[in-house]
This record gives C-alpha cells, sequence and structure tokens, in this order.
C-alpha cells in the first residue's frame, strides 16, 4: 500500500494499492480483448457513452475538487477548473467519432479510400502536477478514436484518477475500455512501453524519462506522444502595458506553485523600463494569497512533497540574489513562498535549470533581437508570453520565439480547442485542439479496382 499525504497538513489522507506487473498484464490484456468490442461501438453511440461519461463528471466536479485539494494541494478553485476541463474536453470529444472522416481520393482504375482506424491499446502516464485535466487530454480523444485505454496516475496524486475511472464504468464504458492502474512508474509505466499489445504511449513528466520512454518504444516502433519540461520567457518590451504585465506575471509563474512546465519562470524585461518593473512586480508578488487550499480565496497551494520542497530550495542559497518574497504559512506543509531572484547572468543555474517551484528570475534586455535570443537561449520550447503594444512586434517576436505555445498580453496559451505541445526537448507530438483524435489513429488506405 502506498500513503497518500496532504501536502498542506503532511496527513496520510489515503492509503492506495500499488498495481503490480501481473496485475498491469492482465487489465492490458483486458483492454486488447475489449478493443474489438469497442472499436465497433457506432460512432453515434461512442459519442453517446463519452457525453454520459462528461455528465458523470459534471454532478462530481465538487468532489474531485475536494479529492485534489487534499491530495495535490491545489487550490480549490484550480481544482473545480480542471474537473470542469476533464467534463469539457469529454464533451468536446465526444464529437470525434461521427467527425473521423476518410478520403476518396481520384486514382485512374478504380476508387480509393482512406480510413482512420483505432491503434489499439493506449498507455497514458500522468504527472503528479495537474493530474485530472492531462489525464483528460488523453484519455477522451484516445477513447473518441475508438481505442481502449491504460492509464496510470502518478504515485503521489491517484485520488482524481481512481475516481474518474469509477465515474466512467457508472456512465456505462464497457469494462476494459479504461481502466485506472495506480502504482510505481517502474513497473506500470514501464510494462506500457514494452507490452507489444500498447500501440501508443502518451507521457507528461520530465525530459528526462520522456527520452528514457522514446527510447523503449522505438523498439516496437509504438507511437508516442512526449509533453515535457519547460523554462519559458515572459518577454515584457518597454511599450507595453506594464502595469498590466506586471500584475498578471505571479499567475504566470506561482500559480499551482509554479509546479507547471508552461510557468513563465524567466521574465525578461527590457532595459529601459527594467527598474519600473521591478517597482510594480513587488507589490503584486506580495498579493499573492499563499494558504490553505480549501479557502476560497486562497491563489497558491503548497508544493507536492517534502523531497520536491528540498529540491526547489536547493536553488536557493546564501550567494542569491533574491529581490523580494512573498509569503508563506509556518508550521506543517510543504510550503515555500514566491521568489523573485536577480540572478547574475543568463547561464546561472537557476535561469537554465527547470525549477518547478515558485521562484523566478528577471534579466534585461537591451532590443527585440536580444530578447528573442535570450527566449530562445534553453534547449526547451514549450511555452511563453510576449507583451508588447506593437503588432507587428508581436507577430515578429512570436514566429521568432522556439516554443509551441505562445501568448501576447495575457500569461495563458493553453486551450482545450487548440493543439498543445513543445519544440526541442520540450516534447514530442501534439495533444487538444481538433486534430488530437487522429494522433490516436492510423491512416488505412483502400484501392478497389473497377476495371
Amino acid at each position: 500500500m502506498t500513503a497518500v499525504i496532504n501536502p498542506a497538513t503532511e496527513e496520510v489522507v489515503a492509503q492506495v494499492a500499488a498495481t503490480s506487473l501481473e496485475e498491469t498484464d492482465a487489465a492490458i490484456e483486458r483492454a486488447h480483448v475489449a478493443l474489438a468490442s469497442w472499436r465497433a461501438v457506432a460512432p453515434g453511440d461512442r459519442a453517446r457513452l463519452l457525453r454520459r461519461f462528461a455528465d458523470a463528471v459534471d454532478a462530481d466536479v465538487e468532489n474531485l475538487a475536494q479529492l485534489e485539494v487534499s491530495n495535490s494541494g491545489h487550490t480549490i478553485g484550480n481544482a473545480r477548473w480542471e474537473a470542469r476541463n476533464v467534463r469539457d474536453v469529454l464533451h468536446y470529444y465526444a464529437a470525434t467519432p461521427e467527425r473521423l472522416l476518410g478520403k476518396q481520393i481520384p486514382v485512374p482504375g478504380g476508387v480509393n479510400m482512406t480510413f482512420n482506424e483505432p491503434l489499439g491499446v493506449v498507455g497514458i502516464i500522468v504527472p503528479w502536477n495537474f493530474p485530472m485535466p492531462i489525464a483528460g487530454w488523453g484519455f477522451a480523444p484516445a477513447l473518441a478514436a475508438g481505442n481502449t485505454v491504460v492509464l496510470k496516475p502518478a504515485e503521489l496524486t491517484p485520488l482524481t484518477a481512481i475516481r474518474l475511472g469509477e465515474l466512467a464504468t457508472e456512465a456505462g464504458i464497457p469494462p476494459g475500455v479504461f481502466t485506472v492502474l495506480p502504482g510505481k512508474g517502474s513497473v506500470v509505466g514501464q510494462r506500457f512501453v514494452t507490452h507489444p499489445a500498447v500501440r501508443k504511449v502518451v507521457f507528461t513528466g520530465s525530459t528526462e524519462v520522456g527520452k528514457q520512454i522514446m527510447v523503449g518504444c522505438a523498439d516496437q516502433v509504438k507511437r508516442v506522444t512526449l509533453e515535457l519540461g519547460g523554462k519559458n520567457a515572459n518577454i515584457v518590451f518597454a511599450d507595453s502595458d506594464l502595469e498590466k504585465a506586471a500584475a498578471t506575471a505571479p499567475y504566470g509563474v506561482f500559480d499551482n506553485a509554479g509546479q507547471d512546465c508552461c510557468a513563465r519562470s524567466r521574465i525578461l524585461v527590457q532595459r529601459s523600463v527594467f527598474d519600473r518593473f521591478m517597482e510594480l512586480l513587488e507589490p503584486a508578488v506580495a498579493g499573492v494569497v499563499v494558504g490553505d487550499p480549501a479557502a476560497e480565496a486562497t491563489e497558491m497551494g503548497p508544493l507536492i512533497s517534502a523531497e520536491h520542497h528540498g529540491r526547489v530550495a536547493g536553488y536557493l542559497d546564501d550567494t542569491t540574489n533574491v529581490a523580494f518574497r512573498g509569503s508563506a504559512p509556518d508550521g506543517p506543509g510543504f510550503w515555500f513562498p514566491p521568489t523573485v531572484v536577480l540572478p547574475s547572468g543568463p547561464t546561472d543555474r537557476i535561469v537554465t535549470d527547470e525549477v518547478f517551484g515558485p521562484v523566478v528570475t528577471v534579466l534585461p534586455f537591451d532590443d527585440e533581437a536580444d530578447a528573442i535570443a535570450q527566449a530562445n537561449d534553453t534547449e526547451y520550447g514549450l511555452s511563453g508570453s510576449i507583451w508588447t503594444n506593437d503588432v507587428g512586434r508581436a507577430l515578429r517576436v512570436s514566429r521568432a520565439v522556439e516554443a509551441g505555445n505562445l501568448s501576447v498580453n495575457s500569461h495563458s496559451s493553453v486551450r482545450y480547442w487548440t493543439p498543445f505541445g513543445g519544440f526541442k526537448q520540450s516534447g514530442l507530438g501534439r495533444e487538444l485542439g481538433p486534430d488530437a483524435a487522429l494522433a490516436f489513429t492510423e491512416v488505412k488506405n483502400v484501392f478497389i479496382a473497377t476495371d
């Protein structure tokens, strides 16, 4: 059994049995057997089942949210949004089964048609930082495309995934079609990689582990989608609305206590307005409400675990030039205050590494070319923000920054209607958007001779 810890209180909230290798194999076999009947379900009927699943999630939003607060330390406001995101993503992809259209291609001597066929069993490995939405981003389009799914939640945060599995059954999703397997990555997740019946692995997590999964999947030429790390830039030009840029910057990096691969953890500010921006940023950081995640007014909760707290703290020492900090509670819980650092330069470890905590660095830049060069000076390329009132500059810089998801005059760029994924070592493939279900299909070409 694995103890599930509330990161805000350090209390044990549940004991969850870890799935063994034998149990994992049995679940994959059940998913493989269920595939034939699930892919044969008429598109309209599969769509109705997914809508029922969405409705079951909707009816359970508050319960799911409370589970996430106690399990992950997410604020109650964020947790409700995350549960509703699962509902909305299910509704969105419920339209897919009736729209997985093939093509008729003009050819001599006959008729040529293509079909989008499901891949088979899909293994989804979910991280601990956003347990609900990231799970839904994988299983909703996979199920809609006619695949069966085995899903492994993170060891630290299994509770909402287990509940989603129960809701799927209550909604009428057939046995074996969607199975949640809590357990160790080295057991359950690794078996998704090595089991021949699993034809695609969807992984969100560290770049290091993602590389290992990619290598393992190559052995069977197995499809893979990887959403990995990020060290994202928030670029503030002198012509922007500095007050708005400074007021929203904390929420671009301190949301979920900075435990977000999309966190804008490098703020780059044009040198001519650097001092003014810092004057505006300090009260914005001080205003972030850090505390009991169950309280409605709380904006930032704790870090996920004592181990992770130690890792984040390890980036700061007596030589670190901390500009200012926000507040954090004393007492039990893995609390860490919002922290703003003025590094000595762009090669500092705190600038180059993904800290994955509520720590942000601020550096100046001289002109547009310098801003782009600094933003791209990283092995990652997941997200970022650009603040400017010059439309031409917004377009030029957006095209030049090597990242998969950018926002202009906003700190958010992830929408389930649009594709999500990274450049460089931030990932492979895309999730979300209108074409996501196609990533869970194989194109079959059929030629019918008429001569």
